[in-house]
């Protein structure tokens, strides 16, 4: 009889050391989001046509990340643009991401995106001339890098930021690249984005309970 109920608090114990380890899942890492756009909207150096788009990160290398737009499969690459650290104080559980404002009928600019559960997002990289444009029409500074810089050169070619007044300042004074205190933070406001899915653990639950009750009433009836 001792047997038995030292074998249940094994087995009781490793039912529930599985559920309480976390399940590791292929979008944490490169934060793998899709979103549907109602409307053209503009990223570094293109204009997206209305529609669904998978987005994620491919390098994540210090305040510098290198970001891929792909189309609604996540198989077609339709851009590949940098992104900087954007901190903020505190994480949603949504997909949040904020638009420059745009001047006329021209598509929105999209500024950054924060993944669910992340303080930091991605702050988007514009070319220099841009840059510029969007940092007088939204009187908020912009991070530019050189014209048609190479793919290749995307991890070390200069990043600076465009102010209103169209000066070149270092990123770091006018943009969280580094966490920030809790009267820096600048909230942000959700737009038009779609979650990903991710599976429900219910039916992993489900089955560990029911396996746990089954293997004990085995060992109940072995026993008599």
């Amino acid at each position: 009889m001792k047997i038995i109920k030292l074998v249940l608090v094994v087995l009781t114990l490793s039912v529930l050391s599985a559920l309480l380890v976390p399940r590791s899942s292929g979008d944490e890492w490169n934060k793998k989001t899709v979103m549907t756009f109602s409307q053209p909207v503009e990223i570094p150096g293109q204009i997206l046509p209305a529609g669904t788009y998978t987005i994620k990160l491919v390098d994540l290398a210090s305040e510098r990340h290198v970001v891929q737009f792909l189309d609604a499969d996540g198989i077609k690459v339709i851009a590949t643009v940098l992104a900087i650290n954007d901190w903020r104080l505190r994480p949603t559980g949504k997909t949040v991401v904020s638009f420059a404002e745009r001047a006329g009928d021209s598509p929105e600019a999209l500024k950054a995106w924060f993944y669910p559960g992340d303080n930091f997002g991605q702050e988007f990289v514009y070319p220099k001339h841009r840059a510029v444009e969007l940092a007088v029409t939204t009187k908020q500074p912009i991070p530019a890098i050189d014209e048609d810089v190479a793919l290749a050169d995307l991890k070390t070619a200069p990043i600076v930021a465009i102010t209103p007044e169209q000066k070149e300042v270092p990123v770091a004074e006018v943009i969280a690249i580094t966490p920030v205190a809790a009267e820096q933070a600048t909230p942000l406001v959700a737009q038009n984005t779609r979650l990903p899915k991710t599976a429900s653990s219910l039916p992993l639950i489900a089955l560990l309970g029911i396996a746990s009750l089954g293997f004990a009433f085995v060992l109940k009836r072995f026993a008599m």
